[in-house]
């Protein structure tokens, strides 16, 4: 409670706000004034009224309107985020779980708020019904895209394909880790530092690559070449016993090694083997294991070729 009343008594817009409407509710229910009794009755009267078919609109009800809005606004708008930062300690919670009871939440404060703004201006809900085809095409044109963001938000977090705390990879290269999901976009926050806000429709139409949805194994790629003067075999088993050795290399499934190919000055090698967890990154290990094969290499004499070019400078008969 004590929270509660330091947050409302901040100084700042809301402040603001609350003051002005505990003043003009003070006003209008314990006021009794005349002149503002007159004020009432002018801002609704009928000459500062309009008719729309069977409907009045009077300067009051616009007023009352524009209270109630921003009354019920800040008020919902305080409640889900209080109840949002309830639901975000219930650590026991999978993150994905969490985020969707709060965009229910959400919705049903918000939902709760438009049905009691409607019922303190008066308005029947049947009354809206008429509106209802020019809703549903403000939806279909302007606002296709929010409403399928929203839709695929919600669809990610049923489905579970995408969880925060991911690494994802998307087909326009787009890679890092899943740091927040809302209600219009996730946020992917790259190996460079870049947080980048995606759309939550090109999780649900363009290929992703998830490479922790049910494990954080990951594969690691190294192609080697060695000289055709070199022992083949005694290479390929070098290569082996440096992927075997590295700590963080699994041994189920085992690492494996390939003679790819003659080449023109070598004999090239394919070397597999898997991490644990792809989220500690690919390139270390992969980088210790060419070192430790580097090393085993020049103490077995065995040599990794490189390109070399002759150059022949022919001199002119006419040169001195």
């Amino acid at each position: 409670m004590i929270t509660l009343l330091k947050s409302l008594l901040k100084p700042g817009p809301r402040l603001a706000l609350i003051l002005l409407l505990t003043t003009a509710f003070i006003a209008y229910y314990f006021g009794g004034s005349k002149v503002f009794e007159d004020i009432v009755a002018f801002l609704d009267s009928d000459s500062a009224s309009l008719t729309i078919g069977v409907t009045r609109i009077s300067l009051w009800l616009v007023i009352k309107a524009v209270l109630a809005a921003a009354a019920l606004l800040w008020t919902a708008a305080f409640v889900s985020a209080f109840g949002e930062r309830r639901i975000s300690n219930l650590t026991s919670v999978r993150a994905s779980n969490r985020v969707l009871a709060t965009k229910a939440f959400q919705i049903i404060v918000y939902f709760f708020a438009f049905v009691f703004g409607l019922q303190i201006l008066g308005i029947e809900l049947t009354a809206l019904t008429i509106f209802g085809g020019a809703l549903g095409i403000g939806i279909g044109f302007g606002l296709q895209k929010i409403a399928a963001n929203f839709i695929s938000g919600l669809i990610l977090l049923v489905e579970k394909s995408v969880e925060q705390g991911d690494l994802v990879e998307l087909s326009n290269g787009t890679f890092g880790y899943v740091r927040h999901m809302g209600a219009r976009y996730l946020l992917v926050e790259s190996f460079d530092g870049k947080e980048i806000m995606i759309p939550n429709e090109d999780f649900i139409t363009t290929s992703v690559t998830n490479w922790t949805y049910s494990n954080s194994r990951a594969r690691v790629e190294i192609t080697i070449g060695v000289s055709y003067k070199s022992d083949i075999e005694l290479a390929m088993q070098l290569i082996l016993e440096a992927a075997r050795s590295h700590p963080t290399a699994l041994q189920d499934p085992e690492p494996v090694c390939y003679m790819r190919e003659f080449a023109d000055s070598s004999v090239n090698y394919l070397l597999f083997f898997w991490i644990d967890d792809v989220t500690a990154g690919r390139y270390g290990p992969q980088s210790d294991v060419m070192r430790d094969i580097w090393r085993k290499f020049a103490e077995n004499n065995i040599e990794i070729p490189f390109p070399q070019r002759d150059v022949h400078i022919k001199q002119s008969e006419n040169s001195a």
